[in-house]
């Protein structure tokens, strides 16, 4: 009757049965739809309506340049925008760098 709890303990893990090959590779499955639907997702959306802002851009829009400029549109090309920073100063700037299209001071917020 003198059994030690580690031959004990060893009789049991033997007398158990082995999971399947495939439930060991379920965490980095898990790990990888986490990071899927938590940061590639959002990222993506992001980007696609960024794309959609700057295809939107018209004359007479406000924007905020990547630099920190803002300034009004004067023209706009396939590539090219042409922003008036002050009165007579107008700068050329490429398409892909604005940051932002600032909506008009008369509109509300969207979150109102």
């Amino acid at each position: 009757m003198h059994t030690s709890i580690l031959s004990l303990l060893a009789a049991g893990a033997g007398a158990g049965a082995t999971p399947p090959a495939w439930l060991s590779y379920l965490p980095f499955v898990a790990m990888g739809l986490i990071f899927w639907f938590l940061i590639m997702r959002p990222q993506m959306k992001q980007q696609k309506e960024q794309r959609s802002k700057l295809e939107a851009i018209k004359k007479g829009d406000e924007v905020l340049t990547g630099g920190g400029l803002i300034g009004r549109v004067i023209s706009v090309d396939e590539n090219y925008v042409n922003v008036e920073i002050a009165q007579g100063v107008r700068v050329k700037a490429v398409k892909s760098t604005i940051a932002d299209v600032i909506p008009p001071a008369g509109s509300k917020p969207a979150n109102d």
